[in-house]
């Protein structure tokens, strides 16, 4: 589902995606200096429960190699990453919670609409930024949610 999003924004913003699908350490570690050792290389991780449980050592990979990343939560960037774009998570809880009250209720789970993610939130790591020697422009740290500094 992301990786398609992707690939069909790509163009448009004049990027080439290069998918590289990890499942442990080693691959994981592959794919990070193989996107590193090209000239405008950058990653983008998607959310899914592997890069969630592997966000240190992805974060500590990407600054070794001093590859600039965006991450798919606020989590990566408070763990060093450079930037995140992601739901805000917090929302998403009151909204799960609230359809638990209304199931415990009596109401049938199946009854219950779908509801996409109403809030997001972009946060950008500004030391990350220095130490990959990078200068963000003015206009993309006022729109940022979150500056950490």
């Amino acid at each position: 589902m992301y990786a398609r999003a992707v690939e069909t924004a790509a163009p448009v913003l004049s990027v080439k995606p290069s998918a590289a699908a990890v499942h442990n350490a080693d691959e994981m570690e592959r794919a990070i200096e193989q996107f590193a050792r090209a000239s405008d290389g950058a990653l983008l991780v998607l959310p899914d429960l592997f890069t969630a449980t592997n966000r240190r050592s992805i974060v500590a990979l990407a600054a070794r190699h001093r590859l600039p990343a965006v991450y798919p939560a606020r989590y990566f960037a408070a763990s060093g990453g450079l930037m995140s774009y992601g739901i805000e998570l917090l929302e998403t809880y009151r909204q799960a919670a609230f359809y638990v009250d209304r199931i415990l209720k009596g109401e049938r789970p199946n009854d219950l609409p779908v509801q996409q993610p109403t809030k997001f939130e972009f946060v950008i790591n500004l030391k990350t930024a220095k130490a990959l020697g990078l200068t963000l422009p003015p206009q993309l740290l006022a729109s940022a949610d979150e500056v950490i500094e």
